[in-house]
């Protein structure tokens, strides 16, 4: 199905009246997704499933009112759609006034989804916020007044040619608005919301302050930061603003615009939890002269708000962030090129990625170069005994996984550099990490390269440059003369120590391929990825792994299979715990321990964070005791991992799937086990201070 704005978001097809979808949260995503791939709208229900519940495993979605909206961008919607549930027995979304939801949405955007579409969902993330819509949502009494509603407040302009509805609209009718609250009278308060999905909470908390503005007689208006084009605010009315209300979870673009005014700065929810009190938080600012405000200063002319408010902040935590920002670009391209390399190896034989002897090239460029779909190999030198199509399908996969391997390091260096600079930052960035790659310096040196180009892109972007020249210096004067200066500096100054730097640290880990000193590795890998689950010790760890399989090297596998077996060690051992004693944990930690399961088969180690963020004092600790114990296990058996993701799903690329399986279990046994005793312990500690 084509998603287009003349398809409706919401069919009668996607509305279920007072279901029965289970007693938990994941029993209601995984009626909705069923719901939605039934509707011809999800190529498959378990990949929207998984997806979700992986988005609702982040933060709950649950929102005051008896309100839920699970949501995701998925590959496997085929077109932005709303799946709605009115449920017989409300279900714990996780909402911050406790009270269960009977009204639940499922937001389900394709990944990519345009910017129509995007409008939509804000429309109905807004309505969400407007009590005569939920009522009427309420007292509809069939699937199509459900439809009509819901269309009404999103795409009204598909009703146009309909009959009058004959329930509420779902677009309330205007109020008169109530008397300024105290010292409100004409002030005008504005703001920005985003989220990270930057779907549903972003424009939830938009609406909600707009409306907490309007039931207070003032002008309140918020922008949405979402997904897809964002609509600046009036430029005029930022300039009348009295104060401004950021409630954000991602940076707020363009900062600078609101320069010295009286700021109340909040995450997201709070403004989707309590707009009210914000707004009067807002209003009192206006009137204290010791209020926060929001710094001055620009961008100079070099683009972009970002870099403004990354000023901000410490310059050890703006490379913290950097960093992090560099991994997270860097991954796909290690996702997609591993997994491809995988693939290859699955079709064609190991033996495609080796150069026969007095050969110049690798089995696979030989036969992609020799050979096409009309004229299949047979008996190719090096081969292994494959040929057919498998072999060139085989050598296909690989030489796509290889290209996409080869954008590792110039990724790392270039986002490095984007999180520093912001947009200008990305060229020189990305010429940093062909630099590094070229002298030999592997990671290490586009480590080094995006942070000195970041840094100096951003020195350059702060510089009082005059107006005609402000226009040039994020396209032409920052690029060129951050690669000018960096690049000279990598190539005559740090590339050779670099690469000797980086050449020790892969001759370190070749000799560490076996006896105690891998295991002592494996140890302190499996530490690392138990420690923050997804936070910078464990990214430092997975990169540490990803970045060593362009080697191709038996100790370079062995580096990535003990990551990622640690990697799934925390969700699972959680998982454990909540079905074997489930009166230690609460009603939402059950049931994110019916979903982590599949979270830590996949490698998704952030399925561990809520049960770490409630308990991170007995819950950490014990994840890091498996995780170490099955690193030990994963170096001492010599399991090795040629892809960088997938967990059991990739078996095929795993050398020693059985040991590696062995592994997992024993470090999840243990550390579910420890999970039940330090809880168990703190409960029993707790009901003797009681008694």
């Amino acid at each position: 199905m084509s998603p287009t704005s003349e398809t409706p978001l919401i069919v009668p097809e996607l509305v279920v009246l007072d279901a029965a979808a289970g007693p938990n949260k994941t029993d209601v995503i995984e009626f909705l997704a069923n719901t939605v791939a039934a509707a011809g709208r999800a190529s498959t229900n378990e990949g929207l499933a998984a997806d979700a519940l992986a988005r609702e495993a982040t933060a709950p979605t649950g929102i005051p009112g008896g309100i839920a909206i699970p949501h995701c961008r998925s590959p496997h919607v085929l077109a932005a759609s709303l799946g709605f549930a009115r449920l017989a027995s409300p279900v714990d979304f996780g909402a911050a006034d406790g009270q269960e939801a009977d009204l639940i949405f499922m937001i389900a955007a394709p990944s990519g989804a345009d910017d129509v579409h995007l409008k939509l969902l804000a429309k109905l993330a807004r309505g969400l916020m407007q009590k005569e819509f939920t009522d009427a949502l309420r007292g509809a009494s069939s699937a199509e007044e459900v439809a009509r509603i819901v269309t009404e407040q999103v795409q009204p302009e598909l009703l146009e040619d309909a009959a009058p509805a004959e329930a509420a609209s779902a677009e309330p009718a205007a109020s008169p608005a109530p008397a300024p609250a105290a010292g409100g009278e004409g002030r005008v308060i504005v703001g920005v919301s985003s989220c990270p999905t930057g779907i549903a909470h972003t424009f939830m908390a938009a609406e909600a302050l707009e409306q907490a503005g309007k039931d207070r007689g003032i002008t309140v208006a918020i922008e949405g930061q979402g997904s897809g084009k964002i609509d600046y605010l009036d430029p005029d009315l930022v300039a009348r603003a009295d104060a401004v209300i950021f409630a954000h979870d991602l940076p707020v673009k363009g900062r600078e615009r609101f320069a010295g005014k009286p700021m109340i700065d909040v995450g997201v929810k709070a403004a989707v939890n309590d707009a009210g009190k914000l707004v009067d938080e807002a209003l009192a600012a206006i009137e204290n002269p010791d209020a926060p405000r929001v710094p001055a200063g620009g961008d100079g002319g070099g683009g972009g708000g970002e870099a403004a408010e990354e000023e901000e902040v410490h310059w050890a935590r703006r490379l913290q962030r950097a960093v992090m920002t560099g991994v997270s670009y860097m991954i796909p391209f290690v996702a997609a090129g591993g997994l491809l390399i995988a693939l290859g190896f699955l079709f064609g034989g190991y033996e495609i990625a080796l150069t026969p002897e007095g050969g110049t090239q690798s089995v696979a460029q030989t036969v992609v170069q020799d050979y096409t779909l009309w004229n299949l190999p047979g008996a190719v030198e090096g081969a292994g005994g494959h040929s057919g199509f498998l072999l060139y399908l085989g050598s296909v996969f690989l030489l796509l996984g290889q290209a996409a391997m080869g954008f590792l390091v110039p990724a790392l260096a270039g986002y490095i550099a984007f999180g520093l600079a912001g947009r200008p930052g990305i060229a020189p960035g990305f010429a940093m990490g062909v630099v590094a790659t070229a002298v030999g310096s592997g990671f290490i040196g586009g480590l080094i390269g995006g942070i000195l180009a970041g840094f100096f892109a951003a020195w350059l972007t702060g510089l009082n440059v005059p107006k005609w020249l402000r226009g040039l210096m994020p396209v032409v004067i920052i690029p060129l003369g951050t690669t000018l200066v960096i690049g000279s500096i990598m190539y005559m100054l740090l590339g050779k120590p670099l690469a000797a730097l980086m050449e020790g640290l892969t001759n370190g880990l070749t000799n560490m391929s076996g006896g105690g000193s891998a295991i002592v590795l494996g140890i302190i890998l499996g530490l690392m990825m138990c420690f923050d689950l997804g936070g910078p010790v464990n990214k430092a760890a997975y990169l540490f792994g990803t970045a060593g399989l362009a080697a191709q090297t038996d100790a370079s596998y062995e580096i990535m299979a003990t990551v990622m077996a640690a990697g799934m060690v925390p969700p699972l051992a959680l998982s454990l715990a909540t079905f074997v004693r489930p009166r230690l944990f609460n009603k939402a930690e059950i049931e994110n321990g019916r979903s982590a399961w599949l979270l830590g088969l996949s490698f998704i180690s952030e399925g561990a964070i809520p049960f770490a963020a409630a308990d991170p004092l007995r819950v950490i600790p014990a994840t890091m005791a498996g995780g170490a114990v099955t690193g030990a296990l994963t170096m001492a058996l010599h399991v090795g991992s040629r892809a960088p993701h997938g967990g059991v799903f990739v078996f095929f690329a795993i050398e020693n799937f059985l040991g590696f399986i062995i592994a997992i279990l024993i470090g999840a046994l243990i550390s579910a086990a420890l999970v039940v005793v330090l809880k168990s312990l703190g409960k029993d500690k707790k009901a003797a201070a009681t008694a």
